[in-house]
């Protein structure tokens, strides 16, 4: 028989195809399918060339995606011919540099099972190692200082291995081969535990891990290195310890996460669902709100007044050990004072944290780039994200629109990421924080720096909010001085833009957007938040109604103080004098004093911009009902957030309202609402129930508004985003309205519905525009 005709072929791989074990797999692969040749990493991805019978070739490639490792993300396939070499066998070989850059970097990755079986192995040589990694698991991102991704670009590049790890890093057989963080005790990090002064804790136990875990159930506040930078962590059961990680963190009611061994763990605090363990023990092990037991046992301080418990699981194997050790799961906050990212440097957290923790738990291996820890819930067993960090970024997003240059989006102000784009992909980086001072904006400009330069990025257009004193869009007209396009993007347009795309929605489908939140600069000038649009990201977005304007007294101040709202809201519909005689709590707490100082603001229209907030009208029913956090609040969004926690549930029928015409739109108007909630007030009816119907209310605004909408423009999907919408009740019962009425709903299951996923939407419509320009040129 004729032998079958050799051929040889150069494959390009793109995607997340790099520090995920791909090419051991095409090692392996080529065996099988009997073909010689060479893989190795590039700019790109991984590139192949492949020899052997053409049959076998078309096998090979088919398999390169169907059979992919399990954290490989394979993009595209392309291949062309290459002369025949006559090669006989297949080898790595080490990667080739390229003139760009295409290679997706993965995100860190929590520790496999085979690495934890190691861990816990007396016998093996790994036993207690906390940095035990594989292809399979372990830090990428954090340590990743550019692509290809190889030891040397990361930042375990001067830990020389020793060699029984070389042994294993250049067996092809072995699931170690190239993986870049891979170490042992002998050549590889090492733990110390020190005092808050820098000096190093000997004596029993000698082990550092075991000795912290001691001082913890010994109600000592441990700052904890981990993948993405510090935690602090104290005991959950120990009432008096929580309190004095409360007190030096200066976080009065802001829930503490907790981390958990395993997920039997996990459930002797929370109620668990099956989405939710899936969830729990996924790659990303993001912390994810469970239904917190009433007889669990933790501290009340650890979430006050919260029926859920923020839980993740152990990522690291320092994490699992100290855990073990523990015996009980551990408060595992952000390492960071009040306003301030995430501290991840090790001399800058002994300044920054040194007096809030009693011990510093350190190793020496450098974290390139920090990352906070993700936090998603589960909607109607579906992710819904509420911070996209650790586990997730920066892998990218796949969104139905091609990007036509390359776009730098800067987000907004509170909870800030911001994206980077070309091409096919969206890359959103990791949490930020609040961009509202100076260590927090430098995070912004490194984080931008390395995104450019990991992904290739040399921005063309650079995207902002319309709000002048964001230090995002002062970020961007900085840019636009130096010569680079800038382009401003209302608010809430970019709201209801990043939904769609994170539904993958074609550019040119026409949608309603309801943008409910707390602030967003208008395009006239007021404060935005309880927005209906129509539109597409293809031809922008008409607003077509709002919440009616209320005056905001004080600015700002009506943010911290939501007696303000309430206040404004009073005098308005009953006025000044008869205000001040309503026997409500809301109006002896304030005092006749500040009342009459809100109605002459209001009356003067001095610091009393109008506001058609969403948000704003929950902190006006806060106030009034009463709730903790309603005359000053503690953290952003408190006020409304305790206003769902007095809910007694869901009701049938709100307070009423109704949509009046205005100009070639229409308002919603709240005076019905207010009055509604008084009424109820003087009768005597208890919080929870006033709670429940003004949400059933805001729940029927939004079904009514949609309804109005679709009689204009016959549209009938409906895309909902902004903060508001992080609350459980009224989302499930918006959903629930509209779908009832026979629209199609849209939220969020990438990107957080907070300002989070903002820069998402900046993005995408940015790119509309300039594709619309480049269209009108022809």
């Amino acid at each position: 028989m004729k032998a079958p005709v050799r051929e040889r072929r150069e494959v390009s791989v793109r995607g997340i195809v790099q520090g995920v074990g791909f090419r051991p797999f095409v090692f392996a692969l080529s065996k099988k399918h009997g073909l010689s040749g060479t893989v190795c990493n590039d700019a790109e991805g991984v590139r192949i060339e492949a020899e052997g019978a053409a049959g076998d070739l078309d096998r090979f490639l088919r398999a390169l995606e169907a059979d992919a490792p399990p954290l490989a993300v394979v993009e595209a396939i392309a291949w062309r011919p290459l002369a025949v070499l006559g090669e006989e066998s297949f080898r790595i070989e080490e990667s080739a540099d390229g003139l760009r850059r295409h290679a997706l970097v993965s995100p860190d990755v929590a520790t496999c099972e085979e690495c934890l079986a190691e861990i816990f192995d007396m016998h093996d040589r790994r036993h207690r190692y906390p940095f035990t990694n594989c292809t399979n698991c372990g830090p990428r991102f954090t340590i990743t200082r550019s692509v290809p991704y190889d030891r040397a670009t990361t930042t375990m590049a001067h830990f020389e291995m020793c060699a029984d790890c070389q042994s294993e890093y250049d067996d092809p057989s072995d699931r170690r081969f190239h993986a870049q963080p891979n170490a042992c005790p002998i050549c590889g990090p090492k733990v110390r535990l020190l005092d808050k002064f820098g000096h190093e804790m000997r004596g029993k136990p000698e082990d550092p891990i075991e000795h912290a875990a001691r001082m913890l159930r010994g109600r000592a506040i441990v700052a904890i290195k981990g993948l993405g930078g510090y935690h602090l962590a104290c005991d959950p059961f120990d009432e008096k310890a929580v309190k004095i990680l409360r007190s030096r963190k200066v976080r009065q009611d802001k829930p503490f996460a907790l981390m958990a061994r395993d997920v039997d763990q996990a459930r002797e605090m929370c109620h668990v669902s099956p989405e939710e363990e899936k969830l729990l023990t996924s790659s990303a092990r993001p912390v994810i709100l469970l239904q917190r037991r009433e007889d669990c046992g933790v501290a009340d301080d650890v979430a006050p007044r919260q029926k859920t418990l923020g839980v993740m699981l152990a990522y690291t194997p320092l994490h699992h050990l100290l855990l073990g050790d523990a015996g009980v799961p551990l408060v595992m906050t952000s390492g960071n004072n009040a306003d301030e990212p995430i501290s991840y440097r090790d001399e800058e957290s002994f300044d920054h944290l040194g007096g809030i923790a009693d011990y510093f738990l350190i190793h020496d291996r450098p974290i390139h780039m920090r990352c906070d820890d993700s936090v998603v819930r589960i909607v109607r067993g579906e992710t819904y994200p509420l911070r996209r960090s650790r586990g997730y970024a920066p892998a990218p997003l796949g969104v139905a629109e091609s990007f036509g240059r390359h776009i730098l989006a800067c987000g907004g102000e509170l909870k800030n990421t911001f994206c980077v784009a070309k091409e096919g992909h969206v890359f959103m980086s990791h949490h930020i924080g609040d961009l509202e001072n100076y260590e927090t904006l430098r995070s912004f400009r490194e984080g931008i720096e390395h995104f450019c330069g990991l992904f290739d990025i040399q921005p063309e257009v650079v995207a902002y909010d319309l709000h002048p004193e964001y230090l995002s869009t002062k970020y961007a007209r900085e840019l636009e001085e130096e010569g680079m396009t800038a382009v401003g993007i209302q608010h809430h347009h970019a709201h209801i833009a990043s939904c769609l795309a994170d539904n993958e929605r074609p550019g040119g489908e026409r949608a309603i957007g309801v943008a409910f939140d707390g602030t967003g600069y208008g395009t006239d000038g007021a404060v935005w938040g309880g927005e209906f649009f129509e539109g597409s990201i293809e031809e922008g977005f008409e607003r077509r109604g709002h919440i009616g304007y209320a005056p905001l007294p004080g600015g700002s101040a009506a943010i911290r103080e939501p007696w303000r709202m309430a206040v404004s809201h009073l005098v308005g519909l009953y006025g000044e004098e008869e205000a001040v005689r309503l026997p409500l709590a809301v109006i002896r707490q304030a005092g006749e004093r500040n009342v009459r100082l809100m109605a002459r603001l209001v009356e003067r229209n001095l610091n009393t911009p109008p506001t058609s907030s969403a948000g704003r009208l929950f902190d006006t029913a806060a106030a009034l009902v009463g709730v903790q956090g309603s005359h000053r609040t503690t953290y952003e969004g408190q006020a409304a957030i305790e206003l769902e926690l007095a809910a007694s549930g869901y009701v049938e029928r709100g307070y009423p309202f109704h949509l009046r015409s205005e100009g070639e739109g229409w308002i919603a108007g709240t005076r019905g609402i207010t009055a509604g909630v008084v009424e109820d007030l003087l009768s005597g009816r208890e919080a929870e129930e006033i709670s429940a119907k003004f949400h059933r209310t805001m729940a029927e605004v939004v079904a009514a508004g949609c309804e109005r909408v679709r009689e204009q423009d016959g549209t009938s999907i409906v895309a909902l985003s902004g903060g508001t919408f992080q609350n459980m009740l009224l989302l499930a019962q918006v959903i629930k309205l509209l779908e009832r009425k026979g629209f199609t709903v849209h939220r969020h299951r990438r990107v957080p519905t907070s300002d989070g996923g903002l820069a998402l939407g900046q993005a995408m419509l940015a790119n509309a525009m300039f594709e619309k320009r480049e269209v009108a040129k022809c």
